[in-house]
């Protein structure tokens, strides 16, 4: 699972630089219908890889 989450959390982040490179709009947070969910979609999947990272050493 880790790998598999780093890898849609990797193409997220992929995904939203592309979309951010050629959006007037979109700089360094998206304010247009098209860039404010891959940003979310991004942030969503960061927050779960990191949680993962914490909580891999506690246990």
């Amino acid at each position: 699972m880790p790998t598999d989450l780093h890898t849609r959390y990797m193409d997220a982040h992929r995904t939203w630089a592309a979309h951010a490179a050629d959006c007037g709009t979109c700089t360094t947070r998206p304010d247009c219908p098209a860039g404010a969910p891959l940003w979310e979609r991004f942030t969503r999947l960061q927050d779960a890889y990191l949680t993962h990272l914490r909580t891999r050493g506690t246990q």
